[in-house]
């Protein structure tokens, strides 16, 4: 099993597929993180689509998106569902970030966050614009989640590509 990433080094490559809602289309496509360099990145791992504190983290996320666009960051979340869950996910909570399918978890292994029983455990991580990881958060319990003010205060701390 690969090492979880350590604040200041590179964070492993990974393709997902996945999709976001643009308007009424849910826009699928696979998703690189080498091809996302240039802008930070907010990686979110998430144990489920629609459960309580997950809807509450990603609309939390999702109706902040201006916040995160302000300071050039994009986020992902990533989770174990397929992309159809997600697509359900997105519409049903109008979720307009991208929603990544980690369905045999090998992405949470990388990050060292893959949880027995549930899975993935809650979550994040900020990637400077070279790919280096900057910030991280992962829950022990998961009942609660970083805040779109916790989140968008470290991004300001970020160094610019």
């Amino acid at each position: 099993m690969a090492s979880a990433p350590q604040t200041g080094t590179p964070v492993p490559d990974f393709t997902l597929p996945g999709g976001v809602l643009t308007g009424d289309r849910f826009e699928r496509r696979d998703y690189t993180l080498s091809a996302r360099r240039g802008r930070p990145l907010v990686l979110a791992f998430y144990p489920g689509d629609d459960t309580s504190v997950c809807t509450k983290q990603l609309c939390s996320y999702s109706s902040g998106l201006e916040r995160f666009q302000d300071q050039e960051a994009e986020v992902w979340g990533i989770s174990p569902q397929d992309v159809d869950s997600h697509e359900r996910f997105a519409r049903k909570h109008d979720l307009r970030m991208p929603l990544l399918a980690d369905t045999d978890r090998e992405v949470a292994r990388a990050f060292g966050i893959a949880a027995p029983g549930i899975g993935v455990r809650r979550a994040v991580f900020l990637l400077g614009p070279d790919g280096t990881l900057h910030w991280k958060h992962v829950a022990l319990l998961g009942a609660t989640f970083q805040s779109l003010d916790t989140l968008t205060r470290r991004l300001a701390d970020l160094p610019t590509a």
